[in-house]
């Protein structure tokens, strides 16, 4: 009897260890990120607090020239930075969107299952690979490529980076779209076909419809990634601070003006200041996609529901 009380008081206090580790972890991961806008929101502020720019400046304003002195004075416009991370992301979600949609539906509707078995991993491969590669490729293979099919000055370009960007947001919008797919009844396609529907207007008018908030959702994911890729489109974008007039030409987004700025400004300067409110606004564009993506949920959910 001693030994088996012993047992159950040692299972209990393994357990109220074990919970209380687990605890601890998840509160100290939920506040890691409040943390960090915490600091962004501290140093992103200065641009405004302590050198007076207003925000209609930093964001409609094209005059970038801040002063890299703790006086500051200079013009922090960052409307060019943002409209060239506007400009790739929505290029790339063009090139991305019909290659996405038409893997995940071949891996659900038309692949055998021994295929599928087979490209799937293919295509999750692809988030396997590193920012520098897709990088490396572009600058190697995609740029000489498109200086031969179209008049580019320098190759480096607004199209470059859009390609690049789409290759790497490819396997997050597919996987998505597929696992949303997948979850679709397998009744819904049978009673399709028994109505007397082709199989693709089936897919048409079954099972995307149905799969749309996953679709969706896997989009907005894709999207939240290119605004925050650096790496890869510094190395292809060519990093010319203008605004984006052309594809055929070299722009500059949020990531690659901090990336390639940053280590050479002062810190509590002017520029600095500036380069951390541009940071400040990508970690808000996150939240927002963030809520946009709970929000979509949440809406097709009570949709579901009230079928």
């Amino acid at each position: 009897m001693t030994s088996i009380t012993s047992a159950v008081k040692k299972a209990h206090r393994d357990e109220r260890t074990a919970r209380i580790f687990i605890t601890a972890c998840g509160l100290i991961m939920t506040l890691i990120p409040f943390l960090i806008g915490i600091f962004l929101f501290v140093k992103g502020t200065d641009t405004f607090t302590t050198f007076h720019h207003p925000l209609s400046e930093f964001l409609f304003s094209g005059e970038w020239d801040p002063s890299d002195t703790a006086e500051g004075g200079g013009k922090i416009g960052s409307a060019m930075f943002i409209t060239g991370s506007l400009a790739v992301c929505g290029l790339s979600l063009i090139f991305a969107l019909p290659l996405c949609l038409a893997s995940a539906i071949f891996m659900t509707e038309i692949a055998t299952p021994q295929m599928r078995r087979m490209v799937q991993p293919a295509v999750e491969l692809f988030t396997g690979i590193p920012s520098v590669v897709y990088g490396f490729v572009g600058m190697t293979v995609l740029i000489p490529f498109l200086r031969k099919i179209f008049p580019m000055p320098f190759g480096f370009s607004l199209l470059a980076a859009g390609i690049v960007l789409a290759v790497m947001i490819y396997p997050t919008i597919t996987t998505m779209a597929a696992d949303a797919m997948t979850s679709v009844p397998q009744a819904w396609r049978e009673a399709s076909y028994g109505l007397g529907a082709t199989r693709w207007e089936t897919i048409a008018h079954v099972v995307l419809p149905a799969a749309k908030g996953g679709i969706v959702t896997g989009i907005i994911l894709g999207l939240a990634r290119a605004f925050g890729e650096a790496l890869a489109v510094a190395m292809v974008i060519g990093q010319m601070k203008v605004f984006p007039k052309s594809l055929f030409l070299p722009a500059s987004t949020l990531t690659t003006a901090i990336s390639a700025d940053m280590g050479g400004a002062m810190e509590g300067g002017e520029y600095s200041a500036a380069l951390w409110t541009m940071a400040l606004l990508l970690f808000i564009l996150s939240f927002i996609f963030i809520f946009i993506i709970h929000t979509m949920n949440d809406m097709f959910t009570l949709k579901g529901d009230k079928r």
